[in-house]
């Protein structure tokens, strides 16, 4: 399967949008952002996990970056609940759930395959004090990419021109960019070249963003 696989071109999701797919286990359902693959997939994709839920035990061998867009996600490892981003690099392994249920973006097969930094991060609490109206924590940062977590006030402006690609998931409030409004759990993805010029909204607005990454894509090797 290849969705928005061509990674040359500007795409935005309204993922509120989109209808609910179901996943192989009953109770975990997914809005696929993109992808490249099958079930073993380089995938970009927001998970909702009924109440009671859980998925089979696996091995990440392309590894996993998720952030928890609502609810408590659980695995053998700790609760993890709204706010909190994990990366979950290649080896690790975990049986994921949510007895209360939860929703979360989720990123598989992304990771350069020689990475093992295992970490989890309540996003907010790494933010910086504000410049310009816009308070930006740096969750993590290697040769491949950087992610950050944004919170811009209402009017403030975003501009990213990073190389290699950007992308962004609006967590929260609303913001414009290249002429598109993207409200919550909209995502955007901006081709290697392309500068991000993001206002938000009046009611300011949340943001995850990566850059660099769309340099190294490919799809999974199995």
């Amino acid at each position: 399967m290849e969705l928005n696989a061509d990674f040359k071109e500007r795409v935005v999701v309204h993922s509120d949008q989109l209808e609910w797919s179901a996943s192989p286990m009953p109770g975990v359902d997914r809005r696929m952002l993109d992808r490249i693959g099958g079930e073993v997939a380089r995938a970009t994709t927001i998970v909702r996990y009924a109440p009671d839920s859980k998925f089979s035990a696996h091995t990440h061998t392309g590894g996993e970056e998720f952030i928890v867009l609502d609810g408590v996600f659980q695995d053998e490892h700790g609760d993890f609940p709204e706010g909190t981003y994990v990366r979950n690099p290649p080896t690790t392994s975990h049986t994921p759930g949510s007895e209360p249920g939860c929703t979360i973006f989720v990123k598989l097969w992304q990771f350069d395959l020689q990475d093992r930094s295992q970490f989890r991060k309540t996003m907010a609490d790494e933010l910086a004090a504000p410049i310009n109206g816009v308070a930006t924590a740096e969750l993590h940062r290697d040769e491949f990419e950087v992610v950050t977590y944004s919170h811009l006030d209402a009017g403030a402006k975003l501009t990213i021109a990073d190389a290699g690609g950007i992308e962004m998931l609006v967590i929260g409030g609303s913001l414009t960019e290249g002429g598109d409004t993207l409200g919550k759990n909209a995502w955007l993805r901006l081709p290697n070249g392309q500068t991000l010029n993001a206002v938000a909204g009046s009611d300011g607005a949340k943001v995850w963003v990566k850059t660099g990454h769309l340099a190294h894509a490919r799809a999974p090797s199995v």
